[in-house]
């Protein structure tokens, strides 16, 4: 027991004490009897204090426990302290807790002003990007160009929802509105804005109608399908296949003949930021389309899950037959890290 441990030091000193004492009562020959009967009395008193000592450092000890088994700790909780040792740690704990709290609201204003800052500016570069599309109609260009320039514009728009995205995600659920969609519409309406991609990069699409009707959120989930057609026309080659269809039971797959991902790579794919050997190569990836992906769906209680090989394209699956809303996103991080494990 570590209590006994502590008292280890106590208890020697105890020991040599008395030691001392029954050499001074043999060296002046004093008797035996009397030096006992004061041995005892000591003992005794010494018991007594251990067992004192032993319950109140219990009593202690377990109002600490509880202490540090709550999620957030206020200061409160702590025992009274009894000594000015005590004092000083106790003093020092609300020092450093008030510190953390001075840090926690400065994060969070730095947070709220960042978030602001982007938000307005992502309000803000809509105007210019409106205001090109108007003069791309007006003037003239070869089919080309305006073509081309048309698909920039379309791809600036998508990261700027993209930035939109992010600052939202943390206060989605008041965003969300969840009820029954028919899933080929939504799928029609991502396929669409992407068909002019198609196009230029001579794409074949094979899309199986799904037939499938699923609880979840229209724009959230037609976000993602964006985010996930993107990838799979950015990292297909001229003249490849791209595949939409129903694997399973609410289960929708994207699949892709593109350039595929590294094993190493699989497992971290849904990291904030990662953007692993094709990313790098491509010089355009930003690490947070996947990311998002994941996270929104987990807040909508669907999983991702991804297969892919170099060379041999990609396949990305949405299970959408779970319906319960209060599924946080570690549940839905944890069923893709169990499927990724199954698949290699």
């Amino acid at each position: 027991m570590r209590w006994l441990q502590d008292k280890m030091k106590i208890a020697a000193g105890y020991l040599a004490v008395s030691g001392i004492f029954f050499l001074t009562c043999w060296l002046y020959r004093l008797p035996v009897g009397g030096c006992v009967y004061a041995f005892c009395l000591t003992l005794a008193g010494f018991l007594i204090w251990l067992a004192r000592d032993f319950l109140k450092t219990r009593s202690r000890h377990r109002m600490l426990k509880d202490a540090l088994r709550q999620k957030y700790f206020y200061g409160e909780g702590l025992p009274p302290a009894e000594n000015l040792l005590e004092r000083d740690y106790q003093a020092l704990v609300e020092k450093i807790f008030r510190q953390a709290q001075e840090q926690e609201q400065m994060m969070t204003q730095r947070q709220k002003e960042r978030e602001e800052y982007y938000t307005v500016w992502a309000h803000q570069i809509k105007t210019p990007i409106s205001a090109l599309r108007l003069l791309m109609q007006q003037e003239e260009f070869p089919g080309t160009g305006k073509r081309e320039m048309g698909m920039e514009l379309f791809q600036i728009e998508q990261y700027v929802q993209m930035v939109l995205s992010y600052l939202r995600l943390e206060d989605m659920n008041g965003d969300l509105l969840i009820k029954t969609y028919d899933l080929d519409g939504i799928i029609r309406q991502a396929v669409k804005k992407y068909s002019r991609f198609f196009i230029a990069k001579k794409l074949r699409l094979s899309y199986e109608p799904v037939n499938t009707q699923v609880l979840t959120d229209e724009k959230w989930l037609e976000f993602v399908l964006e985010q996930l057609i993107s990838n799979a026309v950015k990292y297909t080659k001229e003249g490849g296949t791209i595949r939409i269809w129903m694997d399973g039971p609410q289960t929708l797959a994207i699949s892709d003949t593109g350039i595929g991902i590294r094993r190493e790579d699989l497992p971290r794919v849904f990291e904030r930021g990662f953007t692993g050997f094709n990313g790098r190569s491509q010089k355009r990836a930003t690490g947070l389309g996947l990311y998002l992906c994941s996270r929104i769906l987990g807040r909508l209680s669907h999983r991702i899950y991804i297969d892919s090989a170099p060379g041999q394209g990609t396949t990305v699956r949405i299970g959408m037959d779970m319906v319960d809303l209060n599924l946080d996103v570690q549940g839905s991080e944890s069923y893709r890290d169990e499927r990724l494990k199954e698949e290699m």
